[in-house]
C-alpha cells in the first residue's frame, strides 16, 4: 500500500517510469511518506543514510558507479542544506544526483514553526532545475505536479547530466498509508537529433504511424519557417501557424473551431508543435481537449515548456535551424495513408470556406475595417516593410487579415512596449516599420516618441477607441457596471498634442473615407520624422463588427459542409 499524498504518489511513479533504481534515504517524519513509497515499489533499491551530508556524497558515488541517476531523499528543515557540498561536487562533474526533499505546506515558511525554512532554491546554481510540486485539488495541478516531475527528471540527464531538485511539501496527517497502486503516470523524455543532420528518427516514426497528424508553428523569428515549408508540410499534415511565426500568414484553426467546436475528426491523434507561443485561445484550448501525444521541437531544451498538456518528447534540436532541419524532414514527399487524407482535405476544406468567408466580409468601419484595409495596402507595397502589432486587440486582428510576418511582444503578451519595441526597431533598419496599436498600449508608452533617434520609417496606426476595446466583446463582462470605467480604462485622450510635442507628422480619421486616405497617406508620403494616422472607431460598433464576421463565418461554413 502507498501513501494517500497524490503529490508523493505522482514523484514515485514517474520516478519509477523514468528508470530510477537507487535511492539514497535519511531518517525523518515530513519525508517519510517518501521513504515508504520508494521502499513499497520494490524497483527502487533503497540504501538508508542517517548523516545527510554523508548520504549527497554515497548518492553520488552510486551514480558514478551506475552512470544512472540517484534519488537522495531529505526531510524538512535544514536536512536539505547539508546536501550542498554533494551537489556542488555533482554539478561540477556531471553527476545526475536528483535531489528529493520533504517540506511543510508554504503557509507554514517564515511563521517560527518547526523545521521551516525557504526550501525551494536552497541549493541555488548548483541544481540545474529546482521545482516545488504542488498539493493537488483538479485535474490542472495534477497536470501541473507530473509536468514538474518530469521536467526536473529529464533535465538531470538532458545533455550533460546534472543534479535536479524536487522538493515536495506534504500537509498533515503524513501516515496514511491506503492507496493500493500508483497512478498510470504520463512520462516524457528529451531526445536529441541522430547523426544525420537534424533527423529525430523516434519523431520520423511517430508521425509516420500518425492517421490525424497536426503541426503547430508557434512565435518565432521570421525565417525559421518560412511559406515555402509551410505549403510542404500541409501536404503530409493539418498545419496550424499564426503570422507571428511565419511568413506564410495565418491559417484560420482559429475560425474552423469557432464554427465548429470540438468535432472530435478535426483532432489530431498526434502534434508536433514548433516555437513559443500561439495568440489564439481556442487553438490553445483544443489541443489540450485533444490531449494528443505531442513532439515539442526545441531550439533549447532546457527551456522546453508542454503546451499542450500532453508533452511525450522535447526534441532537442540544438538551435531554430535544427527546428527548421527537423520540420522539412517531416515535409519530405511521400504518400499518405487514406485516412491521413481524409483528415488533411477535411481541414483544407473547412479553412477555404473559412478564408472565403474572410476576404467577402466586408466590416463597416471599425478597428476591424481600418486592420483589413491596411494589410490590402501591403500586398503591393512597393519597398521593404516589417510590421509590429501591439498586443490585445491589434494582434487578433492580424492573426485575421496579415499575410506576412507579424512582429508582436507575445513573451508575457503585456501591452506596454508595444509601440517602444516598435520604435527600436525602425532605428536599427533602413526600411519601412509600421506599428498597429490600440489606445491604451499608445498612452501607456507614449514616451516611445520622445526620442530624437527616430526618423521617417517609423509610421503608426493608433485605433483609438478610447477604451480597452477587447473588453466590449468579452461575453458576460457588459454586466458590470465597472466594465466601461474601470475595466476597460474609458477616456477622452487623443494624441494630437503628444505628436506635436515630439515632432511626429499627425493624421486623423473618423468615417471609412477619411481612414482609407489616411493610411494611403501614411504608406506613401515623403517625411524625415515619424508619422501617425489616429483612427477614432467606436467600442460598441467595434464589437458588433467581430461578432458579424464569426455569425457570418459560423453559416458559411455550416452552409458549406
Amino acid at each position: 500500500m502507498y501513501s494517500n499524498k497524490e503529490n508523493v504518489n505522482i514523484l514515485t511513479a514517474l520516478l519509477v517510469a523514468h528508470g530510477i533504481s537507487d535511492a539514497v534515504v535519511c531518517p525523518g517524519s515530513r519525508n517519510a511518506p517518501i521513504v515508504h513509497n520508494l521502499n513499497e515499489c520494490g524497483t527502487v533499491r533503497c540504501v538508508p543514510v542517517t548523516d545527510e551530508r554523508s548520504a549527497g556524497f554515497v548518492a553520488l558515488g552510486i551514480a558514478l558507479a551506475t552512470g544512472r541517476p540517484v534519488v537522495v531523499c531529505v526531510t524538512s528543515g535544514s536536512a536539505l542544506l547539508n546536501l550542498a557540498p554533494a551537489v556542488a561536487e555533482a554539478a561540477y562533474r556531471h553527476v545526475p544526483l536528483v535531489v528529493v526533499s520533504a517540506d511543510r505546506p508554504q503557509a507554514w515558511i517564515d511563521q517560527l514553526d518547526g523545521q521551516t525554512l525557504p526550501q525551494g532554491d536552497a541549493l541555488g546554481r548548483f541544481v540545474r532545475r529546482a521545482v516545488s510540486l504542488p498539493e493537488p485539488v483538479d485535474a490542472v495541478s495534477r497536470w501541473h505536479c507530473n509536468r514538474l516531475v518530469n521536467e526536473a527528471l529529464s533535465f538531470a540527464t538532458l545533455r550533460l547530466p546534472a543534479p535536479v531538485h524536487i522538493n515536495v511539501p506534504i500537509t498533515e496527517p503524513l501516515f496514511d498509508f491506503t492507496v493500493a497502486e500508483l497512478p498510470a503516470e504520463r512520462s516524457f523524455s528529451h531526445v536529441a537529433l541522430d547523426d544525420s543532420p537534424c533527423r529525430c528518427q523516434a519523431l520520423e516514426e511517430a508521425f509516420e504511424r500518425a492517421e490525424r497528424p497536426m503541426v503547430v508553428i508557434g512565435q518565432m523569428p521570421p525565417g525559421v519557417v518560412g511559406r515555402r515549408l509551410i505549403d510542404r508540410l500541409s501536404r503530409r499534415a493539418v498545419v496550424i501557424s499564426e503570422p507571428l511565426g511565419s511568413d506564410r500568414g495565418a491559417i484560420p484553426a482559429d475560425e474552423v473551431l469557432y464554427a465548429i467546436g470540438d468535432d472530435a475528426a478535426l483532432m489530431p491523434d498526434m502534434t508536433v508543435y514548433a516555437g513559443d507561443t500561439v495568440v489564439s485561445k481556442r487553438v490553445r484550448g483544443f489541443l489540450r481537449r485533444a490531449g494528443a501525444p505531442a513532439y515539442l521541437l526545441s531550439a533549447d531544451a532546457s527551456q522546453a515548456a508542454d503546451p499542450t498538456m500532453s508533452l511525450a518528447r522535447v526534441v532537442d534540436c540544438g538551435s531554430l535551424g535544427g527546428v527548421s532541419g527537423v520540420l522539412e524532414s517531416l515535409a519530405s514527399d511521400g504518400e499518405n495513408q487514406p485516412q491521413r487524407q481524409a483528415y488533411i482535405d477535411r481541414w483544407a476544406a473547412l479553412a477555404a470556406l473559412a478564408e472565403a468567408n474572410r476576404a467577402d466580409f466586408e466590416p463597416p468601419f471599425s478597428q476591424m475595417a481600418v486592420v483589413k484595409y491596411f494589410e490590402e495596402q501591403l500586398d503591393d507595397y512597393p519597398a521593404d516593410f516589417h510590421v509590429h502589432y501591439a498586443n490585445s486587440s491589434a494582434v487578433r486582428l492580424a492573426n485575421i487579415y496579415a499575410g506576412h510576418y507579424v512582429w508582436c511582444n507575445r513573451g508575457v503578451n503585456g501591452i506596454e512596449g508595444s509601440l517602444s519595441a516598435a520604435a527600436g526597431f525602425s532605428v536599427a533598419v533602413p526600411d519601412v516599420v509600421f506599428c498597429v496599436i490600440g489606445d491604451l498600449s499608445f498612452f501607456y508608452d507614449q514616451n516611445a516618441l520622445w526620442n530624437t533617434s527616430l526618423r521617417g520609417n517609423l509610421r503608426i496606426v493608433l485605433l483609438n477607441n478610447r477604451c480597452g476595446g477587447i473588453f466590449h466583446i468579452l461575453r458576460g463582462l457588459e454586466g458590470s457596471p465597472a466594465r466601461d470605467s474601470m475595466v476597460a480604462a474609458g477616456h477622452n485622450a487623443d494624441s494630437r498634442g503628444i505628436c506635436t510635442q515630439n515632432d511626429i507628422g499627425y493624421l486623423r480619421a473618423a468615417n471609412m473615407a477619411e481612414m482609407q486616405l489616411g493610411i494611403v497617406t501614411l504608406m506613401t508620403r515623403q517625411s524625415d520624422r515619424p508619422m501617425l494616422l489616429e483612427v477614432f472607431t467606436d467600442a460598441d460598433e467595434d464589437g458588433r463588427a467581430m461578432r458579424e464576421y464569426y455569425r457570418r463565418l459560423r453559416r458559411t461554413i455550416g452552409e458549406g459542409r
